[in-house]
Parts: structure tokens; sequence; C-alpha cells
């Protein structure tokens, strides 16, 4: 099995040059970061705070930073500062491991996993999924938990349009529902 590097250097690379026909190597869209939110805004235990912080962690190899709420907002109890999300962004050797995790391993374990639909790359190319639960990461071990929580990952590339960065991630090997 190749890294993740690998797949883009050996496969996507000379395929993506192929089909929309550039001549540059350094013209193909390439993955820029990863980012991995989770909000917390509705938990009130500071015991299960910790607890998604320590999986976050665990799952992303890279402390989350915390996310103040920017204004008070009466209906959904938050108050300015207020601690309401975690974030991590991560960049080379970290967003290329959790890459290659999240395909061929977190993916493919989700509960009745169809495949990512295409809708969900915008038109900068850029794929956002959520993910339920954080226990489809091989690093979560079944009674180490207490709190099942769902995270949001977002795949940023330097793709041009839609089209691009939808054949950019099918190349790396993102599963993409079939039509």
């Amino acid at each position: 099995m190749h890294t993740f590097q690998e797949k883009y250097i050996k496969e996507a690379l000379p395929q993506f040059m192929k089909k929309f026909n550039v001549a540059n190597r350094m013209a193909v869209p390439r993955v820029l970061k990863v980012a991995v939110n989770v909000g917390v805004g509705k938990i009130k235990d500071e015991k299960q705070l910790q607890e998604i912080l320590a999986m976050l962690t665990l799952i992303t190899g890279q402390k989350p930073s915390a996310r103040a709420a920017k204004k008070a907002i009466a209906s959904f109890k938050t108050r300015q500062g207020q601690i309401i999300g975690y974030a991590v962004t991560l960049r080379g050797k970290r967003m290329q491991d959790f890459l290659d995790r999240l395909i061929h391993i977190a993916l493919p374990r989700s509960r009745d996993f169809q495949g990512v639909p295409a809708k969900a790359v915008d038109h900068h190319g850029n794929l956002t999924i959520g993910i339920k639960e954080h226990i489809v990461f091989p690093e979560i071990i079944g009674e180490d938990y207490k709190v099942l929580f769902g995270f949001e990952i977002t795949i940023v590339t330097n793709a041009k349009n839609k089209e691009r960065g939808l054949a950019l991630l099918t190349l790396l090997g993102i599963p993409f529902k079939k039509q």
C-alpha cells in the first residue's frame, strides 16, 4: 500500500495532467491542509470536555486549539468568550497520515457508508464531510470512551474549480457515491 504522498506523485499527478492537459507539474492542484472541528457548546461537564479534547488529540496527533464564541446569543445560552468548540489544522506529514487513515480505515468503518456525496465539494474544490461518531478511527478502543461525539473534516485544496477539485480528490482515493 502506498503512502498518501507516493499515491499523489505516482498515480494522481500523471493522471490529472493527462485528463486536464496540464503541461507543468506545478499547475496540478494539491491538498494544502486538513481542518478538523468539533463543537462542544452544549456540553457543560468539564470531565466530558477533557475527554473530547483527549480523544481529538489522539485521533489527529496534535493538540486542538479552543474556539471561543465571538458574541453572546441568548437562545443558544452562550456568552461572549465561552469555549464552544475545538479546532485542529493539519499540514505536512500529520495531514498525510490523517488522510490515509480517513480514506482507508475510518470512512469504510462508518455506519451505513455509501460513499461521500459529490455535492460535499464546494466551488473552490474543497471537501467538507461530517463524521457522526469518533469511534470509527482505529485509535479509539471500544471501552475507553464515555462521550460519543462527531466532528467535521474539511480538506482544503488549491484547485481552481469544483471539477478539478473533485477529480483530484477522486484520484487520491476519496470514495465518492456512484451517480
